[in-house]
């Protein structure tokens, strides 16, 4: 009987037996007791050997993104190895995509790997908020190793997160261009995503605080495609709006060509925010009003309190929210 067995028996990895071994804090106390139990039930005792594997750190973490060609997800990816790389760590990226069981089985291919640690990037991976069974898989994870998420919430233990506050930066435009006049304000969004479900919340809120109707057609929903809205815009006749807020920045100016193709004064007819400040903000022409969600801060935070965690043993919080700004352009006259 070796390490190598009781990680097969216990169904977890080389390298968490060996944080059990190690007494490493970094095992949640139920993977920690059914390691101890395996270890028990064949009488395994470590030896000097299994304890200089030097396994209960590789200084390699985990980075899974839905799709790297999203240019949020590799900014993200490039702010994270940035990070890691000042710390002496290096990372194992992949890339999941969108559906449940591909997002599923990436993690357990990650798992299996040597890893010090996971990080999720990208809202998606929290849910879309109709079942918490849809993040169950997470909290297993979470059970061998610690996971740390960007721009998602998940409840559970051994799982941190990282979040804009999306609902409030929402919230603050809308009720901006509530004070300009604006009466018809679309909501463009492409995902029932944590961090669209937020944006969503403080969009809503911002439009009952104001007394105005919350209209279901006002809420728009397209693909994170700057042509694709345009003609999905262009293609609904009957559709009255004089401003429109967006959860990306591609949606945004799909908006904003429409108003090309159409005629549309902007700002004087027509005002647009977008999302994320991203290099289509400054772009297009007339340069666009977004909110800088703060990715960069939202990556540092995360590595830095994963070293903290890893390296330290201290305590940190398990949500961390960090507030936005909108950066005014020449979209919106507010």
């Amino acid at each position: 009987m070796n390490i190598y067995d009781i990680a097969r028996l216990s169904g977890v990895s080389i390298a968490t037996v060996s944080r059990v071994v190690n007494g490493s804090p970094k095992v949640s106390p139920k993977t920690k007791e059914k390691v101890l139990a395996v270890m028990r039930e064949h009488e395994y005792t470590p030896n000097v050997f299994a304890r200089g594997l030097g396994l209960d750190s590789m200084k390699t973490v985990g980075i899974i993104c839905p799709n790297i060609s999203d240019q949020y997800m590799a900014k993200a990816v490039a702010y994270l190895e940035d990070n890691l790389h000042q710390y002496g760590y290096d990372c194992i990226l992949g890339c999941s995509g969108y559906e449940q069981k591909e997002r599923e089985d990436y993690v357990k291919l990650m798992l299996s790997k040597r890893i010090d640690t996971l990080v999720l990037v990208g809202s998606s991976y929290a849910g879309n908020g109709k079942s918490e069974f849809d993040t169950d898989y997470i909290r297993e994870a979470a059970e061998s190793t610690p996971v740390f998420m960007i721009n998602g919430r998940v409840e559970g233990e051994n799982i941190y997160c990282a979040c804009a506050d999306d609902y409030h930066a929402v919230y603050d435009v809308t009720r901006k261009l509530i004070g300009r006049g604006k009466k018809q304000i679309l909501f463009m969004y492409d995902s029932d995503s944590f961090s669209a479900r937020q944006k969503m919340a403080g969009y809503d809120a911002a439009l009952s605080e104001a007394g105005y109707p919350v209209r279901g057609e006002l809420k728009f929903r397209t693909r994170n495609d700057i042509e694709y809205t345009r003609d999905m815009l262009l293609a609904y006749k009957n559709l009255e709006f004089d401003s429109v807020v967006a959860t990306d920045d591609g949606i945004a100016v799909g908006a904003l060509k429409y108003a090309r193709v159409k005629g549309i004064r902007v700002p004087e007819e027509l005002s647009i925010a977008g999302y994320n400040d991203s290099i289509l903000a400054i772009g297009c022409e007339p340069e666009m009003t977004s909110i800088d969600s703060k990715l960069e801060v939202l990556c540092r935070t995360t590595i830095d309190h994963m070293i903290c965690l890893l390296e330290r043993g201290g305590q940190i919080d398990t949500y961390v929210s960090v507030p936005c700004e909108i950066v005014k352009r020449c979209t919106t006259d507010f």
